[in-house]
């Protein structure tokens, strides 16, 4: 069992940077691959960048590539995505998951999901 809690959403400006954490808990956590999601008004949710708690690369949507950054503190078994050069159109609800399964973009393969963090970008 995981448990995900989200948090360091809110208002930001167009060109500027937000960074949202994410803590898990649970005793298998380092099994499992993490990943950042969001989801917009009337969209579905998209993927936005994974990486496998164990090692290797991570890996970004195309629309966040050089501008977001995840990275985990094993430590604090915290989770977070640096977001710069932030656009209006990352607006959204940003959820933090977790999946057993090896590095996906599919929603439907992660099984433990976080409450969701609001993130708005203003012009």
């Amino acid at each position: 069992q995981v448990q995900l809690v989200e948090s360091g959403g809110g208002l930001g400006q167009a060109g500027g940077s937000l960074r949202l954490s994410c803590a898990a808990s649970g005793r298998t956590v380092w099994r499992y691959t993490v990943g950042w999601f969001r989801q917009a008004p009337g969209k579905e949710r998209e993927f936005v960048a994974a990486f496998s708690w164990s090692g290797g690369s991570p890996n970004y949507a195309d629309s966040v590539k050089g501008r977001f950054t995840i990275s985990k503190d094993n430590a604090k078994n915290t989770v977070r995505l640096q977001m710069n050069s932030l656009k209006p159109e990352d607006t959204a609800v940003y959820y933090c998951a977790a999946s057993v399964a090896t590095m996906t973009r599919e929603p439907d393969e992660y099984h433990y999901w976080g409450q969701g963090t609001q993130v708005t970008v203003s012009s």
